[in-house]
């Protein structure tokens, strides 16, 4: 059942206080609201997909490269640690932390790219908007309801985890990619308002750092795997440096895959101690004694520390620079959006050739209503399914390595 509110944080998301589910269900009688909102999303199939998915690294080029669904495996361990220190439901952390990725297409950014502009006619593409309409519409599992039908909290969480996406006088707010808030998150705001002007819970906020907490470390461990980077290069990273010499030369004769292990586990471990030192100041600052406090508040109150946010930003442009755009990998994305570009473009063209049962209960009638159709559609594939299909429709398919 649900953690004792009397554990619980004054400002933490209380389940009793929950705003409940745009359709009304029965309570269960063994599980939270947000215990069944991570069970939901664990069972569904977006989740499974998650397996054949990748981050930066290809499905076929190992077993030890992360997937989509090892990373948020990853990202919830993370997140349940900082929930329990800071005194927040751990249910609701997790099933945000599990339910990021969910709309992320085959071969990561890269296709969310090519889907993107494919479809700028008809609104682009957006994962952030996409998990919102895996988890309210695309996932077809109940008598009653298309969609999961979670909380409310949940599906706040899941839209605002990166802040507030409109200002309090309805203006849209500011973004880092500078784009317009996607209209399927608008539509659903307008039947099950979802606060779009306010932060999103602590719970919300948790997940989302432990996300960059995740990937931060992990690009490391695959990088240095993939042997796209080395130590050395590593140390020219101030933050991984400080670590290296911390580690001295009791790791340095040790086998590569022990001493990588260390330093990864070094980083999560100053990581995840920082944002619980940083948020814990800011909370004595801000001093909110219930959830709305949090939601009203100028700014994110789970953030890294100002000087450990500078050194992260230097391991980013490392990463940028030495792994996201190494050439091997610069070319395997290159194909990997052509693939995308290549399916949708056909399957506009010659719908009648969607595998299985798929197309049967869509509206492929009308040029839009199709274009939409077949971007749900080519977004939901994995990484696996993306390539054998373009094997099947084209006399020649890019080689992803």
């Amino acid at each position: 059942m649900a953690i004792s509110a009397e554990i619980l944080a004054p400002y933490a998301s209380h389940v009793a206080r929950s705003r409940g589910r745009l359709i009304d269900e029965p309570d269960s009688t063994t599980r939270s609201h947000f215990q069944r909102d991570r069970d939901r999303i664990v069972h569904c199939t977006a989740f499974r997909r998650l397996s054949y998915k990748t981050q930066v690294f290809i499905y076929h080029e190992g077993d030890h490269y992360r997937t989509r669904l090892t990373h948020s495996l990853e990202v919830s361990q993370i997140a349940r640690v900082l929930a329990r220190v800071l005194r927040i439901d751990e249910d609701l952390t997790e099933a945000l932390a599990l339910a990021h990725d969910l709309g992320h297409t085959p071969f990561g950014h890269a296709g969310e790219r090519a889907l993107d502009e494919a479809t700028r006619d008809i609104g682009g593409f957006d994962h952030n908007a996409q998990s919102l309409r895996v988890v309210t519409e695309l996932e077809q599992l109940y008598r009653d309801f298309d969609g999961l039908n979670l909380t409310w909290e949940t599906l706040e969480g899941l839209v605002k985890h990166n802040g507030p996406l409109m200002q309090p006088d309805d203006s849209p707010a500011k973004t880092l990619s500078g784009k317009s808030i996607p209209l399927p998150i608008v539509n659903y705001s307008r039947k099950h308002d979802l606060a779009l002007h306010q932060f999103a819970s602590v719970e919300a906020q948790v997940a989302a750092i432990a996300d960059d907490i995740a990937y931060n470390a992990h690009d490391i461990d695959d990088g240095l795997r993939a042997e796209l980077i080395n130590f050395e290069e590593l140390a020219s990273v101030p933050l991984v440096r400080d670590l290296l010499l911390e580690m001295g030369q009791d790791y340095e004769g040790l086998e590569h895959s022990r001493r990588l292990y260390e330093l990864k586990r070094r980083l999560i471990t100053q990581l995840v101690n920082d944002v619980i030192a940083e948020t814990e100041r800011r909370l004595d600052q801000l001093n909110p004694g219930s959830l709305a406090d949090i939601q009203s508040a100028s700014q994110s109150v789970v953030a890294f520390s100002e000087s450990l946010e500078k050194q992260l930003d230097e391991l980013r442009s490392f990463l940028f620079s030495f792994v996201y755009r190494h050439p091997r990998i610069v070319r395997i994305i290159q194909s990997a959006e052509d693939i995308v570009l290549d399916l949708f473009q056909y399957y506009v063209e010659h719908p009648q050739t969607i595998p299985g049962d798929w197309a049967k209960n869509r509206d492929l009638t009308g040029d839009n209503q199709r274009r939409s159709a077949i971007r749900d559609f080519v977004a939901g594939m994995t990484d696996r399914f993306a390539a054998n299909e373009h094997a099947r429709l084209f006399d020649v398919t890019p080689e992803l390595r």
